[in-house]
């Protein structure tokens, strides 16, 4: 089997802060409520023109030239978010047209905050089957569009911003790669958090934006016990299929979605914190974006080097759970 190997990134994020001092103004909250129970200090937010297609196009060129491939090269567009464009065409379509990617097909893929680990997953299977030779993944999420700025349990918690990764084959014999994934769904856990209206259950009307039915709703207790002990059960499975522990992982990019979250499941995995990456504090959750942009500061940072064997991590909406198992290429 051919396997896929990470060979480039690129990410963005609009020039918009909004941070907790700004929330402070804006409903019944302080910098301190928010820093303590969150780890976040403030979010990047798109401008009134910006949609989600915008962010994942200049992500994929940062990608692309980091590479030194044009768009025509590739065989496939994979956009992961919550926040499309439009319910149709695909976000997927718009991006292949803005970048001029004659040659690729693709389609959006819907997982709420383990969106991007499971295109990675995707990805890496379109790669081994031998017919795809450069695959791009993009994370781009438009939160500020769906989040109700009057709820201060929920309007402090996200941000905009994409990020891509291009997949391609590993040469043979190179130590690098796409190692393993463990992916769950658990539907008894729809109601926790969701975004009512907007669908064919319920559609757009006067009521349903009345009742402010078309922001994202949350059972913030409920999400958090959930994502607390998947995170760590999901991670702790791949590396024992793996024969590995949580000693062997070189750095661990978990979903930034509360920093409480991230530390009880690197704890309880028994990575020390200096190989777990947390940039919840610049961006919030940006969704389907956070663990690109992680993947970034880590390498910034120095923390993510070539042949660390590399956790990403994510639980979302759904609800959804994802892992995956790399080592890392460059």
């Amino acid at each position: 089997m051919i396997r896929a190997k990470i060979s480039a990134l690129g990410c963005y994020t609009p020039p918009g802060l909004l941070t907790n001092h700004d929330l402070e103004k804006m409903v019944a909250t302080t910098n301190e409520w928010i820093l303590e129970r969150t780890g976040i200090i403030q979010r990047h937010i798109a401008g009134p023109s910006m949609a989600t297609s915008d962010m994942a196009v200049e992500a994929a060129k940062i990608a692309l030239a980091n590479r030194g491939i044009e768009a025509t090269q590739l065989d496939a567009i994979l956009v992961c978010t919550v926040t499309p464009d439009m319910m149709f065409p695909s976000t997927a379509c718009l991006v292949q047209n803005r970048l001029g990617a004659k040659g690729a097909w693709g389609f959006d893929l819907v997982a709420a905050c383990s969106s991007f680990v499971y295109g990675l997953t995707v990805g890496a299977h379109l790669i081994s089957g031998g017919q795809h030779r450069k695959v791009l993944v993009i994370g781009a999420d438009t939160m500020s569009r769906i989040i109700d700025y009057t709820d201060r349990a929920t309007c402090v918690l996200f941000g905009d911003g994409a990020g891509a990764m291009l997949l391609e084959p590993a040469e043979d014999g190179e130590d690098a790669g796409f190692l393993d994934f463990k992916n769950e769904i658990d539907g008894s856990g729809a109601e926790a958090l969701k975004m009512p209206a907007g669908g064919s259950r319920m559609p757009p009307s006067h009521e349903t934006v009345d009742k402010r039915l078309h922001y994202v709703h949350q059972d913030g207790g409920q999400v958090f016990k959930y994502a607390v002990r998947k995170m760590y059960e999901v991670s702790r499975d791949i590396l024992a299929r793996n024969n590995f522990t949580g000693e062997d992982v070189g750095v661990l990019i978990p979903h930034q979605a509360n920093i409480r979250i991230i530390n009880a499941a690197a704890e309880r995995l028994g990575i020390c914190p200096e190989k777990v990456i947390i940039n919840i504090q610049d961006y919030g959750n940006t969704t389907a974006g956070t663990i690109p942009l992680a993947t970034r500061d880590a390498i910034e940072r120095g923390k993510l080097k070539k042949g660390d064997l590399v956790v990403f991590a994510a639980v979302g909406a759904g609800y959804t759970v994802g892992a995956n198992l790399w080592r890392w290429a460059y």
